[in-house]
């Protein structure tokens, strides 16, 4: 067997530092890293919105009802003598890049961990609590059309609820740092290849469509794939309790249950705990899922319902956690390390006549223009004023290092062909794309879903989705080059 082959089979604590080296990431100059035990530590903080609050997911308002489960951050800081790093998974739809960086600021000046060793990922869960969405002041500078329709007709950010996460998503990292044990550790992944489905089609048009509804005589294949790996770091105590865990999975979180949620990592979690306690943390990070959800188009059959739909794939997805977990070696899996890049990437401005249109669309009532082309002519608008105020983006390439582990963080709805291009370039035996991480610029979509036979909604030029075409490129590239 090929040395690159056994190093991809590898899913347990033995030969830790060799993959550090072949990986090419940090290992400590003396050999301190090694020498002393990995240390683990987790903690998890509730932010359920209130009822009442803006329910993010759409382009325009909506209000939630009623309380399913609760929302949280989870986080797990790793250590091992010479370096920290933070992992955490906040149920949320996306995260403000300037949450994030106040956050990592406030963790270093009270732990001391490195702003670019923390990762924060949202989990997209459509059933969460509005920390995303339009900003306070982010469009004073436009028309008083545009900003009526960013701060009436948009979701936008509820700044109480977006101070008491931060407040709390600094307290778990700083509990869970102060939580740090000696742990036998371990990492692997398992497969679930039948709750997640890519949710664009070939069309006999030539085109490819988002969603053309499930028994389409007219759709030929999917036109992108799924992953169906459950990435998996687990973490004992020296009594064989398990501490705490990382599950990696790509799949939309839209299996709305109804009511706030984490949707289904809610039952991801419950099933965890299900077999190892329930005080296990379960640190939930969204894989490259850009263009995958649980709706099988091909499916002949009635869909779930909601509470069902969800209860499938959490329990699937956890299921298949599970038994990574029982299967997993655990020992020293230092070292931990991390890198960063930051890319300056163009975004895609509308044409004048575009912008005219619409325009005069957005101030004729919406019963008149048609809800779809009137919310696009908002988006348009409200485009056109970003780009005036912000015409390139500053987008962060994360890389997290954990033993014979790299997670890499895209701060984006990325498609599920770059993860898979990451997977493919990377020298380390187990690697986790993470979504949404540290912020997020919207959709990523490949080149060719903006070519001639593309199509979809996600290519659509909007104030949420509008980075140059080359943006997923230039993140892989990034990604392989750190």
């Amino acid at each position: 067997m090929k040395r690159r082959q056994f190093l991809k089979l590898i899913v347990c604590g033995g030969l830790m530092a060799a993959c550090g080296l072949a990986a090419g990431l940090a290992v400590a100059d003396d050999g301190a890293a090694s020498a002393v035990p990995l240390t683990a530590g987790f903690a998890e903080a509730d932010i359920t919105p209130a009822i009442g609050m803006e329910a993010p997911g759409g382009y325009g308002k909506a209000f939630h009802q009623s309380v399913h489960d609760p929302c949280k951050i989870r986080a797990a800081v790793f250590g091992d003598g010479a370096n920290r790093v933070a992992i955490v998974g906040v149920d949320a739809l996306s995260l403000q890049e300037e949450m994030v960086e106040a956050a990592r600021k406030a963790i270093h000046q009270r732990c001391g961990i490195e702003p670019k060793a923390i990762l924060i990922a949202g989990s997209h869960s459509h059933s969460s609590g509005p920390l995303c969405g339009v900003m306070p002041g982010e469009y004073d500078h436009a028309a008083p059309v545009v900003q009526k329709l960013a701060y009436e007709q948009t979701i936008c950010v509820n700044m109480e609820y977006y101070q008491e996460s931060l407040d709390k998503l600094v307290e778990a990292v700083c509990q869970a740092d102060a939580a740090r044990v000696a742990a036998r550790c371990g990492a692997g992944k398992g497969t679930e290849d039948k709750v997640a489905f890519n949710r664009r089609f070939r069309m006999r048009n030539g085109i490819s469509y988002t969603h053309p509804g499930q028994g389409n005589p007219d759709i030929i294949e999917p036109a992108g794939p799924t992953d169906p790996d459950v990435g998996v770091i687990g973490a004992w105590n020296q009594e064989g309790k398990l501490l705490g865990c990382i599950v990696n999975f790509a799949c939309h979180a839209t299996t709305n249950p109804g009511g706030i949620s984490a949707n289904y990592i809610y039952y991801l979690e419950q099933t965890i705990r299900g077999t190892f306690g329930p005080e296990v943390v379960v640190v939930f990070l969204p894989g490259t899922s850009g263009d995958v959800t649980q709706v099988n188009n091909l499916n002949p059959y009635v869909n779930p319902e909601g509470e069902a739909w969800c209860r499938l794939v959490g329990g699937r997805v956890g299921a298949e956690a599970v038994k990574v977990l029982l299967d997993m070696a655990a020992g020293d899996l230092g070292p931990v390390s991390a890198d960063q890049t930051v890319l300056d990437i163009v975004r895609r401005a509308p044409d004048a006549e575009r912008v005219k249109q619409a325009f005069e669309m957005v101030q004729k009532d919406i019963a008149e223009v048609g809800h779809t082309d009137w919310t696009f002519a908002k988006e348009t608008v409200m485009l056109d004023a970003i780009v005036q105020k912000q015409p390139r983006v500053p987008v962060e390439v994360q890389a997290l290092q954990v033993g014979p582990v790299l997670l890499v963080g895209l701060p984006a709805e990325v498609f599920c062909q770059f993860g898979l291009d990451i997977k493919a370039g990377s020298n380390f035996p187990l690697t986790f794309p993470v979504s949404l991480a540290n912020a997020c610029v919207g959709y990523i979509p490949t080149e060719e879903a903006f070519g001639e036979h593309g199509g979809g909604y996600e290519t659509r030029l909007t104030s949420y989705t509008n980075l140059d075409i080359t943006a997923g490129r230039q993140m892989v590239e990034a990604a392989i080059a750190m």
